[in-house]
């Protein structure tokens, strides 16, 4: 059977053999409730008790302010809806970016729709990335909560967060503003040190570093309020009722632990030098082809492409049949006919949006295996243009 290459790590990652060992006492031997106080279920709870303090460490908070959840989306949903639920004001204003995902974007409009609250939407430029002096600008003295990606899942560009928590700090004195960032794409190449950025709510998945699928965790700055969307047995300090999932908690701790070490930093770079190795690549051998997005403000394993007169659909499944795992956008949204939210919001033209193609890499990722893809590329494009045999 011919070897697939996976270049599609920004969907999800596989699982590190060493979060695999860490999992499996949890799955196989040690079955006992958290909140049982035999012993059970205290190694139970001193797992999950460990695992908060490593994302605590990973965030620079403190292990209180940690919050597991079933994935990015619960956590997302939670951040949002949970701010929105606990603000002061009748009908509180929200600012969000407009190259957010769907599981920030999707509850912001439905609770728009509903009437009950009021929105605005901030369009990056044209490279994809957020103006801080546009948040500024649409302050209101009702604004409840600003929510702005850290890096974008489609075309992966770093936005400003820093500069924004600054801004919102300044202007903090006249009405306190909750500022959320979904740090998803970024927990494995950028710092998320919250002191540093900012932010009092901040979203991580299990599954984009290396950890296992259904969990992620929320960081909830002490004092900040939020509502729970779970209730009943009051886990996770209130926040998020219903029995935890220790084996996956305990594997995202060990993800976690993962990007903490010094060697993760080195891989990152080798990884940068391959993705520019990539788009260089492409730009150079086909033609009409351009890159979305910053070339510098990037994290470094995203290259995204378009193609012209080259439906990207059509493009990532020959490049499936080929042996190569790729993507046209987020894995969430590539199941519908739409053209990309994303694409749109940097001023792309639809039949352009349709032409594109993500690629991201891995901590497995080999230059011979990026050679051969940009090789098979380049053939596959020629071929739907027509050109090819």
């Amino acid at each position: 059977m011919k070897k697939q290459i996976y270049l599609d790590y920004a969907a999800s990652s596989p699982l590190d053999p060493g979060v695999l060992k860490a999992m499996m006492p949890f799955l196989r031997r040690e079955w006992g409730n958290p909140s049982s106080s035999h012993s059970f279920g205290q190694r139970s709870r001193a797992a999950i008790e460990n695992s908060r303090e490593t994302v605590a460490k990973f965030l620079n908070c403190s292990p209180l302010e940690v919050v597991f959840t079933s994935g990015a989306t619960e956590a997302n949903n939670l951040a949002i809806q949970g701010v929105l639920k606990s603000a002061s004001s009748k009908r509180p204003h929200v600012i969000v970016s407009k190259i957010e995902h769907e599981s920030v974007l999707s509850p912001i409009q439905e609770l728009e729709a509903q009437g009950k609250i009021e929105a605005t939407y901030i369009a990056p430029n044209k490279e994809g990335i957020t103006d801080p002096a546009d948040v500024e600008k649409v302050l209101k003295t009702n604004t409840a909560l600003v929510s702005i990606m850290y890096a974008n899942s489609e075309i992966g560009t770093i936005q400003p967060i820093a500069e924004i928590g600054a801004l919102l700090k300044v202007n903090s004195q006249k009405s306190k503003v909750v500022f959320h960032t979904d740090a998803v794409q970024a927990a494995q190449f950028l710092d998320c040190d919250v002191q540093k950025l900012g932010v009092d709510i901040l979203t991580l998945s299990g599954h984009k570093v290396y950890g296992p699928k259904g969990v992620g965790a929320l960081y909830i700055k002490e004092g900040t309020a939020v509502s729970p969307l779970h209730v009943g047995g009051g886990q996770e300090q209130g926040m998020r009722s219903g029995t935890e999932n220790v084996a996956a908690i305990v594997g995202m701790g060990a993800a976690i632990e993962e990007i903490l070490n010094p060697k993760s930093e080195i891989r990152n770079i080798k990884m940068r030098q391959l993705r520019d190795f990539l788009m260089k690549e492409v730009l150079r051998k086909i033609t009409g082809s351009s890159l979305t997005g910053s070339r510098t403000q990037r994290l470094p394993n995203n290259a995204h492409f378009r193609f012209k007169s080259v439906h990207g659909k059509d493009l990532a499944m020959m490049l499936d049949q080929k042996g190569f795992a790729v993507s046209t956008g987020s894995a969430c949204s590539e199941k519908t006919e739409e053209p990309s939210h994303v694409l749109l919001a940097l001023g792309i033209p639809v039949q352009e949006c349709v032409s594109a193609l993500r690629v991201t890499l891995g901590k497995q990722t080999t230059k011979e295996e990026v050679a051969k893809f940009i090789k098979t590329l380049a053939t596959t494009v020629e071929k739907l243009r027509g050109k090819g045999v």
